[in-house]
Parts: structure tokens; sequence; C-alpha cells
């Protein structure tokens, strides 16, 4: 058996190629099966976060395996210029390990990472599409990434997405202490978000979820209060920042909304932060004079700046990876 991994993240594709790609959390398991089906291969599992979306295969012969994958994923490109990386064998295992620690992120040590990994393949085990291999992979992996965490600084810092989208809109707003906050989604995501904004002095934080159960949850936990979401374009006309990360598989909030609320709102600027992918605000949404719209890509010039800041844990992660490969013995770490 060999290892493959095909993926396209924030490097190779603008969010408009990646939210293509991109695999809601309670379709994961069956996004593995259709995996194998695609691959035909026995082993598979599909990570798909904001900026990323990969898949793992284990198969009788990798480079087979790769080409129908990626001859099955062709249409999804159309239009675009090649977005794909692959690795195979022990180049595999250790993308998944920087995956997994955080070193491969757009934010560098980002922390949400290494849980949706783990849902992921948690996902496709219980739907049945991993083995031996791959099985044995993820928990090693999961291992590495555990004592890269707790050997380095790698994740000091805001290394969240929404830790780094709070503080974008600090940036363009001045402060949040008088501030009208709205999450839309009441996710992981949602909930790191509204805690970042709660840390920075947010006076209120209204928050609105397709499960209004989760949203009553988010919004007791960070002391605000949660409306319906079908109710959400009602308290657009006081909010002064808006966050969204539903994950639903399309836009939710169009032009012609905020263009309706404009007077009502008179005129006042609206900062939007879209983290979903695909994205929950239509693009055309910022052309609107007094809205600031800033997408998932939007973040990259702050992650630059955390990269650089911490640049130098990276040899120091890379090191721990290296070391803990070479004790996995396994057909996966052969060099390719």
């Amino acid at each position: 058996m060999e290892l493959v991994c095909l993926g396209v993240n924030h490097k190779t594709a603008p969010v408009e190629v990646r939210e293509r790609f991109a695999v809601g959390t309670t379709k994961l398991g069956e996004a593995a099966q259709q995996l194998l089906e695609m691959a035909g291969a026995p082993e598979g599992v599909v990570v798909s976060t904001c900026n990323r979306t990969e898949f793992y295969l284990a198969a009788e012969n990798a480079t087979a395996a790769l080409e129908r994958l990626q001859s099955g994923l062709a249409e999804k490109v159309h239009g675009h210029e090649e977005p794909f990386y692959h690795y195979q064998q022990k180049a595999a295992a250790r993308h998944l390990c920087k995956v997994v620690s955080g070193l491969d992120s757009m934010l560098l040590g980002e922390t949400e990472i290494f849980g949706q990994v783990k849902q992921a393949y948690q996902a496709a085990h219980e739907a049945g599409a991993t083995g031996p291999m791959l099985n044995k992979l993820f928990q090693k992996v999961f291992s590495v990434g555990k004592k890269v965490r707790t050997q380095t600084s790698i994740q000091e810092g805001s290394t969240s997405i929404g830790n780094v989208a709070v503080e974008l809109a600090e940036k363009i707003f001045g402060h949040l202490k008088d501030s009208e906050v709205m999450v839309l989604g009441a996710g992981e995501m949602s909930r790191l978000t509204a805690q970042a904004l709660v840390s920075r002095g947010a006076k209120s934080i209204i928050v609105a979820n397709r499960t209004h159960e989760r949203a009553i949850e988010l919004a007791d936990e960070m002391g605000g209060r949660a409306v319906r979401f079908d109710n959400w374009l009602d308290e657009l006309k006081n909010v002064d920042v808006v966050i969204s990360s539903t994950g639903a598989p399309h836009t939710i909030i169009h032009r012609e909304e905020v263009e309706s609320l404009r007077r009502a709102r008179k005129f006042r600027p609206l900062f939007m932060i879209d983290i979903a992918v695909p994205r929950d605000i239509e693009h055309s949404v910022g052309e609107i004079e007094e809205v600031y719209l800033y997408d998932i890509d939007a973040l990259e010039q702050l992650a630059e700046e955390a990269r650089a800041r911490r640049g130098y844990q990276i040899i120091e992660c890379e090191k721990i990876i290296e070391a803990e490969l070479e004790k996995l013995v396994s057909p996966f770490t052969k060099p390719q």
C-alpha cells in the first residue's frame, strides 16, 4: 500500500476556487466514501477547512489513484489554472504533520486545524473509509502535532482565524468598545471569534444560527442575545460589525439586502468579515460605499506578519517532525 495526498489551499488557489472543493462538517464521512469510489482506493480521508481541502489515500498504486482522482475533480477546476499540489509516501506523511502542527496554515501555528483534521479523520473512520494504514498514520500525526505545540512556541499570539479577523476589525474600526456585533453561525469558528470580540470589549453581541438552540448557547456564553436566523436581516440595521461563518453551501448575504437598509442605517460604516468557505457574503456587497468587506484571503497580510514574528520556530518544529517520522516504520515512510 502507498500513501498519497492531493490538495488545494490558500497558497495555490484563491477563495473562489477553494470554495468549489469545500466540504461541510456533516458531509466529511460521505465525502470520504465518494473519494474511495473516485480514486479506486481502499482507504481515504477528506480534510476540508476554510483554507484547504486535502484528499488522503492509501492505495496499491499511488500514481494511478492520483491520476483517477485528478480526473474526477477536473471539472471543478474549469476556467482556472491547475490548483493542485500532491505528495506521496514520506512526503505526504510529512505534509500532514505540518498541516496538523499549523506550519502550513495561512496563520502560522493556528490552533483550529488540529481539531479540524481530527474531526475529518473521525468522520472517515466512522464511515468505514479508513483502514490499517491511514489509522496508523493519523494517530501518529496527532501525536506529532501535540508534541510540536507543547515543545515550541509556534502557537503564541493571534494564531486563530477568529482572533485575526477581530484584529482586522479593530484596525479598521479603531476599537470595538462601543460596537454592536452580529455573529452569523454558531460553530467553533464563530465561538472563537465571539470570545475574541468579548475580550476586546464589544458592547453587545447578537448571534444568529440555523439551529436556534446553538445560537442561544453561544449567546449565553458570550453574555449576548440570540435571534432567529430568519430575522438576522432586521438586526443588520443596528450593528457595526458582522462576522459570518455559517458553513452554508451558498452566499446568504446579498447586495440588494444590504442596499435596502442603507437609509435606515443612516449610511453608517458597516464592517463585514466573511470567514466562511464557501463564502457567505456576495462579493459585490463590498462595492457599497460605506461597506468594508473582507473575506478569508484578506487575512493573508496579517498572516504574513505572524509568520515573520514566529518564523524562527519553524525550524524547531520541523526538527521534531523529522525525528518522529524516523521512528515510524511503515511503507509510507519510504522516500519519494
